[in-house]
């Protein structure tokens, strides 16, 4: 199926990015010729063991003689054989690639590795071997709950080596958290660690590890690595069953003969937040997910030889699974992982890594992006050098224009393109963004489907919007790299992505956009974040970019609110661009902050968007609760405006903001 937008749209002329640019204009009328060649001339870009037999395979939902509805099934390069590990590493080293700088780790306290594509392989071998030592194969799953260290990284790989199904848990979540996807996968073996640095001090992980794993049934072995070590004594140990890290694969052989596994091969299983109902694990599968992360990471940005990447996302979340592990390791490029927080020990912390390492391509959340512009308003200071950056990507949510113009402007000079990404853990990869030299940028829009890939705004009939209209945002040719389903439930994955739009055969993302007037589109979060208000369906992007584009905000949460009259209400959570430090845990300080920008800020959102989207409450707070991938946890702050229990708080850059913004809500009532 083509893109309706393939007759509609011109590209700009040509630029010197685009005449260095791996990709042109061309590449869109040729994916939309024949999208299943398309993407079978990408796939040929990694090493293939066995040539698939057959390219694509799709049974989309279908009215059953019952009146049920079926599941849907795809399938990519059927019985073609691949290893997922060899294309991340061995084939780099075969090329004569060796000596290559596959990683720079800097962990927070400032130890640092430097990591060549020979050691990697060497690294990923040992673990390989080690984990079939502790009894893993094929087919077994692996649940790994390690911050951003090297092992983690090797870890993954080795566990895709051998065939068996990773599963990544983020670790800050709870031990509730981290339990039930052990339980839910029924994991044979935890990977941990004794202990992680997060803002400045030593964290202690074995324990919650320990009470996670404690009533799991499948579970065999706890694999630790040590981090911390000294700095979180006393770790609880279980002997038989956890076996220290630099035991089991230091000691093993640097030797492993790799194996090859159909390209539809579950590689991992990574969980949606679960903030509505219990977490959905979505199956990703081998040879569909590594052809799109591949092609799309080297396609989309750009990708050059001496390029060194940094996509700042923790390595549990799906952005570091597809641009931070398995999308630059396949294309050879030299990358940056980082342990800490942007601002420990100091709020530049991000400009001296980029310095240090002569970062190139820089991808990040547009809250990160936000929360610099708020801590360096003015710009970079002139002690850091970030001329090495040629690129930059947003990824997470849709990017207010304030903050897109400060981020080109502040960390791109002014001339870096900016790559704003629109996926979702289900897609796997990018479905939409600009590409660099071909896409003519807009600050806060994504632009339009890439390269064999197709999406559209849709009514609640599923019928296409005009120009200029909002609705609905389907993926209506998806690429190799979607989900497969939710682990053990393939019910609920066709509930949740295909039952609503089925007679279409679209696959609905859960979010609102809309297009502008030549096409593009332009995301406005998820459907639950738009609010109703006297009728008038609003965004809630579009009141905080209305709210950060005023001088006094540097960064704005907005949800709806329950209200008698209106059937819902707006309210403001702004962080200001000012402040003073000394009277910062001072609540009175923030009351009146709330009183003097409230009246002003209503006005300015009347002026922007209109009358009906100005905030009946506005509260200035010192920061918003966040999430470690960086997305503004927005149920939260519905649940203190509405005066409801706090929901899971687990993962939280930090859990204590909630509770003080509650504090600072209900005292200015």
């Amino acid at each position: 199926m083509a893109n309706l937008l393939d007759e509609r749209r011109e590209f700009p002329p040509p630029t010197a990015i685009s005449r260095e640019a791996n990709v042109d204009g061309s590449w869109y009328a040729r994916a939309a010729a024949d999208p299943v060649a398309f993407w079978e001339e990408q796939a040929r870009r990694l090493e293939w063991h066995t040539p698939w037999h057959t390219a694509h395979v799709w049974e989309p939902v279908r009215r059953r003689a019952d009146g049920s509805l079926s599941v849907p099934r795809t399938e990519w390069f059927s019985g073609g054989t691949l290893n997922v590990a060899v294309n991340c590493v061995d084939r780099h080293v075969a090329a004569g690639r060796g000596e290559k700088v596959a990683l720079h780790f800097e962990g927070e306290p400032g130890d640092r590795r430097r990591i060549t594509y020979a050691e990697l392989e060497r690294e990923v071998k040992k673990a390989a071997n080690a984990l079939t030592a502790l009894g893993i194969g094929r087919g077994d799953r692996v649940v790994v709950y390690l911050p951003v260290i090297p092992e983690t990284v090797i870890a993954t790989l080795a566990i895709a080596r051998i065939g068996a199904i990773h599963s990544l848990v983020f670790g800050g979540f709870s031990a509730e958290a981290l339990a039930f996807r052990v339980h839910d996968t029924g994991a044979k073996l935890l990977i941990t660690t004794d202990g992680q640095f997060r803002r400045g001090a030593a964290v202690a992980v074995k324990q919650n590890a320990d009470r996670a794993v404690a009533d799991a049934p499948a579970i065999e072995h706890v694999l630790v690595v040590r981090r911390t070590g000294a700095e979180t004594p006393d770790i609880p140990w279980t002997e038989g069953r956890d076996v220290w890290w630099h035991d089991a694969v230091d000691s093993a052989s640097g030797e492993h003969d790799a194996e090859y596994f159909d390209a539809e091969t579950p590689l991992f299983i990574i969980y949606t937040s679960g903030t509505t109902g219990r977490p959905k694990g979505l199956v990703h599968t081998s040879g569909g997910y590594l052809t799109q992360a591949s092609f799309t990471h080297w396609a989309v940005f750009d990708v050059k030889p001496d390029d060194v990447h940094w996509c700042t996302a923790d390595l549990a979340w799906v952005t570091a699974h597809t641009y931070e592990i398995y999308g630059p390791l396949s294309n050879g490029v030299t990358q940056v992982i980082y342990e800490g927080t942007p601002q420990t020990p100091h709020p530049g912390r991000h400009f001296e890594i980029i310095e240090r390492y002569g970062v190139t391509t820089y991808y990040t959340a547009p809250t990160l992006v936000r929360t610099l512009s708020s801590w360096f308003p003015d710009g970079v200071p002139e002690q850091y050098d970030l001329s090495s950056i040629r690129l930059l990507g947003s990824v997470g949510e849709a990017i207010n224009p304030e903050a897109w113009i400060w981020f080109r402007d502040a960390i791109g000079a002014g001339s870096a393109p900016i790559v704003d990404t629109w996926w979702q853990s289900e897609t796997g990869a990018a479905v939409i963004a600009p590409l660099p030299g071909v896409s003519t940028l807009k600050p806060g829009s994504a632009t339009r489907a890439l390269p064999g890939l197709g999406a559209r705004i849709v009514d609640d009939e599923g019928s296409t919007v005009p120009f200029g209209s909002g609705g609905y945002l389907v993926v209506d040719l998806p690429g190799p790299s979607l989900a497969r389903t939710v682990w053990g439930d393939p019910e609920r994955y066709r509930d949740a992505y295909w039952t609503r739009f089925w007679e279409h055969g679209f696959f609905f993302s859960g979010d609102g956009a809309k297009w502008d007037a030549d096409g593009d589109i332009w995301v406005l979060g998820r459907v639950d974040d738009v609010m109703n208000v006297s009728g008038h369906r609003l965004s809630t992007i579009e009141i905080e970019s209305a709210l950060v584009s005023h001088p006094g905000v540097a960064e704005a949460g907005v949800v709806g609110i329950a209200d008698a009259v209106t059937g819902q209400a707006v309210a403001a959570f702004v962080i200001p661009s000012a402040r003073d430090a000394d009277r910062s845990h001072d609540p009175e300080y923030w009351r009146s902050l709330s009183e003097e920008l409230a009246e002003p800020l209503r006005a300015h959102v009347a002026e922007v968007i209109g009358p009906v989207a100005k905030p009946r409450s506005i509260l200035v707070v010192p920061d918003l609760p966040k999430t470690r991938s960086g997305k503004i946890m927005r149920r939260l702050l519905a649940d203190i405006a509405d005066g409801r229990a706090l929901g899971d708080v687990t993962s939280l850059q930090d859990d204590t903001v909630p509770a003080r913004i509650s504090t600072l809500f209900h005292t200015l009532e």
